[in-house]
């Protein structure tokens, strides 16, 4: 290399170092802006004490924000909820964990929502999803995996006993994933929620790992808009790569160290009634009438039987009866319409995104910090999968934001207690 191209590589990587580092004071400047704030520790301020600058700058996806966030993220730590893992009085739950505890619209007041939510693991995880999509007029129905420890079913059944609105499943399933076990779980609180005393109008699925993109209001304006009096359950005729879940028996093996779904090598029947095996997906969003029509049925109930040594059959049951012509609110002809869940899957990268900035688990994006804008820009109504443990400022982030969308889309006086905070610091368009 002559004299001059190193000195111009010398000044290139100079100005690089530069601009990375006035980036980084940009994005503080608010923090030390503050005129009646103490000193903190630098990565205390930068990346816990007010993150909404970084976080705004990481949902328009500029790169020196993904750069310092993931620094960030190596010394983040979140602070624990509180009445989480300690027990508290009723009173201090809804205030120090922030429920909303009145409708925020005539509209969404007169029209409930159910939700199913299976969890196993992760209690603050499970704590910020509930949160999150909590409304008094909803009903809400958690199944815990039987396997789950002691303290972590007590720990979830003290928070449930705070709220007439929110109960645990009357059984209990030792779930396995892609196991019939898991399909049981939804059903066991499809039985209870019918016999609700809260008149609720459609059943939305969830699991620990999931969290809204769109808010309670969002929602029933979708699902009124789009969808009124039909089921949600994306998913096409079973293609042939995966007509093996179904045309051979599977077993459960269940253990509290190691659970998994083996094949064996016993051919299964044809389904009964010669039903039509669909495939989709596990998540659903269903009408009280079509669940009602689901537990009594005789289609339903020997679809049911038939499915129990098959894999993942939460991945054709709920599809296949919605594409019955006579079941209650049934979308024979439907595709994938229905933006219930955005995943990010290892086999679309390159095409319906542009690759996980997290970590893949069984091909499903873990979202990284890098996701953020993907996220908010899409058109679903919840995300899948979320790991606060391993990218806390993710959840953060997301969390300031949806709040703060859902108290500016209120029409009641918003409760000093709805906030996180006491102001917030976001500079983005919160339309998106």
């Amino acid at each position: 290399m002559n004299p001059l191209d190193a000195t111009k590589s010398g000044f290139l990587a100079c100005i690089a170092v530069c601009l990375f580092i006035y980036t980084f004071i940009y994005l503080k400047d608010t923090l030390s802006e503050e005129p009646n704030e103490q000193k903190f520790d630098e990565n205390i301020v930068e990346c816990g004490f007010y993150p909404d600058e970084l976080c705004s700058a990481l949902f328009v996806g500029k790169t020196a924000a993904f750069k310092i966030g993931n620094f960030c993220q190596s010394t983040y730590q979140p602070k624990t909820l509180s009445c989480v893992q300690t027990s508290c009085n009723c009173s201090m739950v809804l205030k120090t964990l922030h429920f909303i505890t009145r409708p925020l619209s005539d509209e969404e007041g007169n029209f409930s929502l159910a939700y199913i939510i299976t969890i196993h693991k992760e209690l603050e995880m499970f704590v910020k999803l509930l949160r999150a999509i909590y409304m008094p007029q909803n009903i809400y129905c958690i199944h815990v995996d039987e396997k789950s420890p002691q303290d972590y079913k007590a720990a979830v059944q003290n928070i449930v006993n705070c709220f007439e609105n929110i109960f645990i499943s009357s059984k209990r399933e030792n779930v396995v994933y892609a196991g019939f076990s898991r399909l049981q779980a939804d059903i066991n609180c499809m039985r209870d929620l019918v016999h609700s005393k809260i008149q609720w109008n459609y059943v939305i699925n969830l699991c620990g790992q999931d969290y809204p993109i769109k808010t309670n209001k969002d929602i029933i304006q979708y699902i009124k808009s789009k969808w009124n009096g039909k089921n949600m359950t994306p998913g096409v005729v079973q293609p042939l790569h995966m007509k093996h879940r179904t045309q051979v028996s599977y077993r459960e093996y269940v253990h509290s160290g190691m659970s998994y779904v083996y094949p064996t090598k016993n051919i299964k029947a044809k389904p009964p009634y010669n039903l039509t095996i669909y495939f989709g997906s596990a998540y659903y969003i269903l009408t009280k009438e079509f669940v009602e029509f689901t537990l009594t049925d005789a289609r339903a109930k020997d679809l049911l039987e038939w499915s129990r040594d098959t894999y993942s059959p939460d991945e054709h049951y709920w599809v296949t009866l919605n594409r019955l012509n006579d079941a209650p609110g049934a979308t024979p002809n439907a595709d994938w319409e229905g933006n219930i869940r955005a995943i990010k899957w290892k086999d679309q990268d390159g095409t319906i995104h542009k690759g996980c900035k997290g970590h893949y688990i069984r091909d499903i994006c873990v979202y990284g910090l890098g996701d953020l804008q993907w996220i908010i820009e899409s058109p679903h109504l919840f995300a899948n999968k979320f790991e606060p443990a391993t990218y806390p400022l993710v959840m953060d982030c997301l969390e300031r934001r949806y709040r703060l969308k859902v108290l500016l889309q209120a029409e009641v006086p918003i409760e000093d207690h709805w906030r996180f905070q006491e102001a917030n610091y976001f500079n983005m368009k919160l339309n998106v």
